[in-house]
């Protein structure tokens, strides 16, 4: 870059200039060279100006190293968002949405359940992911939870032929504060598949288990997994997971990990891992940091490819909606839409394998759902 800061010319300058002639007399704090002749002076100003443009080179290029790959990420996305979705891309229905704790604990009654069945019975919604939990820091699971798990059961079983009922069990991990789950302890491990057996016992359906964070490759979850479908594949009932995002670029987890203390996402392989041991899964597929409405659903629609790839025709795949609201720096609520979620989910699905028949969508959350968020979800999945 051309250097356009102005130099000092002024003849009145106290600065010593590199002009001077070679008899000028130095100035007493000057240091001396070991022969006695006095150094040539080098102007502050100039020093200063150097060290200007130094430090200006190098914040362009590490914003330039920022930016760069960035825009280019984030162009990628709107060209991914661009396109029609193939015809038949709508709902299996095979799809799911995750329900508060308010209908277990005592606060839903029968006019609840009522008004429930008959909103879903015009979806693709045969699965419910009904918070049971949470499940305390060693595992176990207080039973005084949920004291109207079994009215809510019996009650879904009567009025929606079909529809399973999945407890929701989830906890904080410690894997970024010291506080939380610790899957490395063998008995914690086992204590959530007690938790499992115990809601299994009262008549659900099926186990979901959310533990957040879960950084990509732990190894004591996989194996979680392995014992607590083992318990569920023997009741014939289902294994649920919520599942992090997958790398939007290779290794990217590692690279988020370090620079912000939290990986945030999975590697793909680690995701289809994961995919193998379960029976469904669940991709939290909100909280993206996208601004604008194109940029989430481009990713939305890279995700859902991404996803695909990695589970295994077996194992029943769904993408997460966002029935809720909230404006932060991860989510920002007029970008991350239902109706952009849903067309790219379509848009992913006709790219990387439209005739899948194990795949859905799973909207979070009921409680914050608005008219708008399930008339998206009807006209844009269910039609």
């Amino acid at each position: 870059m051309e250097d356009t800061e102005p130099r000092s010319t002024e003849s009145g300058s106290t600065e010593p200039s590199s002009t001077e002639p070679s008899g000028t007399e130095p100035s007493s704090t000057e240091p001396k060279a070991a022969d006695g002749a006095q150094p040539s002076p080098v102007p502050k100003k100039r020093k200063r100006l150097r060290r200007t443009r130094r430090t200006r080179r190098i914040a362009l290029a590490v914003l330039l190293v920022l930016l760069v790959p960035l825009l280019t990420a984030e162009t990628a996305l709107r060209i991914n968002y661009m396109g029609d979705p193939a015809d038949g891309t709508y709902t299996r229905n095979r799809d799911a949405i995750w329900l508060g704790h308010a209908w277990v604990d005592g606060r839903k009654k029968d006019t609840d359940l009522t008004t429930l069945a008959r909103d879903l019975r015009t979806t693709g919604i045969r699965d419910l992911y009904v918070h049971t939990g949470p499940m305390e820091h060693d595992g176990t699971l207080p039973k005084s939870l949920y004291p109207r798990a079994r009215w809510l059961v019996d009650a879904v079983h009567r009025e929606l032929p079909g529809v399973r009922v999945q407890a929701f069990l989830g906890d904080v991990l410690a894997t970024e504060s010291p506080d939380g789950m610790r899957l490395e302890k063998a008995a914690t491990r086992a204590a959530v598949v007690d938790s499992a057996r115990q809601v299994l016992d009262v008549g659900y359906d099926g186990v979901h288990l959310d533990l957040e964070p879960l950084h990509s490759g732990d190894r004591n979850y996989l194996s979680l997994l392995d014992d607590v479908h083992a318990v569920t594949r023997a009741r014939d009932a289902q294994l649920s997971v919520a599942a992090h995002q997958i790398d939007p670029l290779p290794g990217f987890h590692s690279f988020w990990g370090t620079v912000a203390g939290h990986p945030k996402w999975w590697s793909q392989e680690f995701f289809g891992q994961v995919a193998r041991r379960v029976d469904q899964i669940a991709v939290m597929s909100y909280d993206t940091m996208q601004p604008l409405e194109s940029l989430y659903g481009g990713y939305v629609a890279q995700q859902t490819a991404l996803a695909l790839e990695a589970t295994p025709p077996t194992t029943h795949l769904l993408m997460g909606l966002p029935f809720y609201h909230e404006n932060r720096f991860g989510h920002w609520n007029h970008a991350e839409t239902v109706a952009a979620a849903v067309r790219g989910v379509r848009l992913g699905l006709s790219r990387t394998d439209a005739d899948r028949e194990r795949f859905g969508v799973a909207a979070y959350i009921d409680f914050a759902a608005t008219d708008e968020d399930w008339a998206s979800y009807r006209d844009g999945w269910v039609r």
